[in-house]
């Protein structure tokens, strides 16, 4: 039996074994202003988010041996098409991220940034679903843990560093990661660590500040303490519902790529709708 346990829809911890949905957590917040555009979601509750969940299982495979990797770019703006655009430029190597059925894996194809992050978000546990998928998907010598499929965005970093890559994004949930991987970072003198923090519902005030501290490009969210932080800090920033923010001048470099890459900043006409609560 495989089991993957995702935090999505407000935070709402799912699992799924074998290809369904066994069990949905309470969500954290009631409404998303993403999942009301592009699903019609108008309150997020355990039915919606299991129907939600079950839809991307049968649609692209989720959680299963089927799953499709690749997703073309579009005109979006996240953190997946960040990193997308950062590998088509070359401005990284690779980017470390995670996916169901591998654990933390190395991509470094733009699709597969896409395939990968855009459509899974908050993977907090995983196993692997088949070594076929693995060594098809990834090769074994860009997955962590083929035996497990852990998720360790630690190393991680330090398995991109052995394949031989210098210029390493590195998605993180956890303030403590960013941490030490500016730690690792700075025993080599060749290498560049960028860190893309996501999944941030429901961080604490201090969490948030590593966050800002460690990080280069921040989503938000529906963090009341990284929106509060941004402000303070007056950092550049995309996005109103769910804003993006540069942490570094290097991350601000990088949002700035990808909004030129789509033709600048969307227009938006009257008042644009947040999280209910942030949290």
């Amino acid at each position: 039996m495989d089991r993957h346990v995702i935090e999505a829809l407000g935070r709402a911890r799912i699992t799924v074994e074998n290809g369904k949905v066994v069990d949905v957590g309470e969500p954290m917040i009631e409404y998303c202003p993403l999942f009301d555009k592009h699903r019609g979601i108008k309150e997020l509750t355990k039915e919606e988010i299991e129907k939600n969940i079950q839809f991307r299982i049968d649609d692209f495979g989720m959680c299963t041996k089927n799953r499709q990797l690749r997703l073309k770019d579009f005109l979006s703006f996240g953190i997946s098409e960040i990193l997308s655009t950062l590998l088509d430029e070359n401005l990284i190597d690779c980017a470390v991220m995670v996916c169901e059925g591998c654990g933390t894996v190395l991509v470094t194809e733009s699709e597969m940034a896409q395939g990968v992050g855009g459509r899974v978000s908050g993977l907090v546990e995983t196993s692997p679903i088949s070594q076929s998928f693995i060594w098809k998907s990834f090769g074994q010598d860009r997955v962590v843990d083929s035996e497990t499929a852990r998720i360790d965005q630690v190393d991680g970093l330090r398995l991109a560093i052995d394949n031989g890559y210098k210029n390493i994004a590195v998605t993180i949930c956890l303030a403590e990661d960013g941490i030490i991987l500016r730690e690792l970072e700075k025993e080599y003198e060749d290498i560049n660590v960028y860190i893309f923090a996501v999944h941030s519902t429901g961080l604490g005030r201090e969490e948030a500040e590593i966050i800002f501290d460690t990080a280069d490009v921040v989503t938000g969210c529906a963090s009341k303490h990284l929106r509060d932080i941004g402000k303070e800090l007056k950092v550049f920033s995309v996005g109103t519902s769910i804003p993006i923010f540069a942490a570094s001048d290097k991350g601000e470099e990088f949002i700035k790529l990808r909004l030129d890459k789509i033709g600048g900043p969307k227009k938006k006409t009257g008042n644009s709708k947040q999280p209910n609560p942030l949290v």
